[in-house]
């Protein structure tokens, strides 16, 4: 990892620094974290943490105090978590949509992320997000239908907002004149043509609420960031039922898991294989670094090797790998009659589903990532 070659007393420059290096980067996330001894400053890059810098003990409340100053917070407040927004310069507007700064009191000191989001416009189009053909042709199929439910699921981080972005901006392009709502926590990408609604949780405009005023506005498409509670999931069933397309996310390892995660709620089964048009589960996984990929001649498998361009990690930017499971007769019944997990997940392989894994093998034998990766990303 490069060192920063500037005197650690420079506080402000050396902010200024850290952040423009992280938009160079590609970075995600700053990350400062305190320690007992320094002040640990790292990147994010594709999707993993990476210590670039050790700072002295002496200045890390200096550097906290600094990023506090660019994000509007109170400086004399060090016992309480606060959220902001960093002003960015003109020549970063652009490459850089927003930086947001979250600050975290610790036993160390107080604790810094800064997030940091990009006007990608390749990730904007469905065609451009990666996903195999089959996958693709049935996301579009999906978006073309008047009703039903689309439930996307995965970690944090695996790009499911990006995918329904992508899918609204396809909607509104290729079915003009529809009426298309989204509700977020918190909005992150302005969608042009699109009605989006600014969500918070803890106060009155919560998704359960906005969502119920929200179905008397005529939408026919309906976003909705995140599946919570079995409120939030009743009513977008419900919706999804009665002439709306909905489009969400829910926290579920496997497809089969999200279904029975309804079922937990309270759904009921027959409302659940009714409205359900299918579960896309992704992941992101890392893409080898084209200036140093290595090929080994025995299995003809490509390996991570590291250098200047990919910060010595020996991947550079990352791919989508997904699964997408449409009901069908099998599932139905299975759904119907509340089986478990190991049940469900059964009757989704026995149909001869290219699962997650798969996909990122087919992506392993092309060169693009390695069996490492794939294992990381997927158990």
């Amino acid at each position: 990892m490069p060192k920063f070659r500037h005197n650690p007393h420079h506080v402000v420059s050396l902010v200024e620094d850290l952040l423009k290096n992280a938009m160079d980067s590609g970075a995600s996330d700053i990350h400062f974290e305190p320690t007992s001894r320094e002040l640990l400053v790292r990147y994010r890059l594709d999707g993993v943490l990476n210590t670039v810098e050790k700072l002295p003990k002496a200045i890390a409340d200096n550097m906290i105090s600094r990023l506090k100053v660019l994000g509007g917070l109170l400086t004399y407040r060090n016992d309480i978590p606060q959220e902001g927004r960093i002003q960015l310069h003109d020549e970063d507007k652009g490459k850089v949509m927003e930086q947001r700064l979250a600050v975290y009191p610790t036993i160390h000191g107080q604790r810094a992320v800064v997030r940091l989001f990009y006007e990608d416009s390749g990730l904007n189009d469905m065609d451009q997000l990666g996903f195999s053909d089959h996958i693709l042709s049935s996301l579009k199929e999906i978006a073309a239908l008047n009703q039903g439910v689309l439930l996307l699921t995965g970690p944090a981080g695996s790009g499911k907002s990006t995918t329904l972005g992508a899918m609204l901006r396809y909607i509104n392009v290729q079915f003009p004149g529809k009426s298309i709502i989204a509700l977020e926590d918190p909005v992150e990408r302005h969608i042009e043509g699109i009605t989006q609604v600014q969500i918070n949780p803890r106060g009155e405009m919560n998704f359960p609420a906005a969502l119920r005023s929200i179905l008397r506005q005529d939408p026919q498409v309906l976003m909705i960031g995140e599946i919570r509670d079995a409120e939030t999931a009743r009513i977008v069933i419900e919706a999804g039922l009665t002439g709306h397309l909905m489009l969400t996310t829910m926290h579920s390892g496997t497809p089969g898991g999200a279904l029975l995660r309804l079922l937990e709620m309270g759904i009921e089964p027959y409302q659940v294989t009714s409205s359900t048009l299918g579960v896309l589960n992704q992941r992101l996984a890392r893409k080898l670094c084209p200036a140093c990929k290595a090929q080994n001649p025995e299995t003809r498998e490509f390996r991570a090797m590291g250098c200047h361009d990919c910060f010595q990690t020996g991947y550079h930017d990352r791919i989508l790998i997904a699964e997408l499971v449409r009901l069908d007769g099998q599932l139905r019944k299975a759904v119907l009659a509340k089986a478990d997990l190991d049940d469900m997940e059964q009757v989704i392989s026995a149909r001869g589903h290219m699962d997650i894994r798969q996909d990122c093998i087919r992506l392993v034998r092309q060169g693009i990532t390695t069996h490492d990766e794939l294992n990381k990303v997927c158990g």
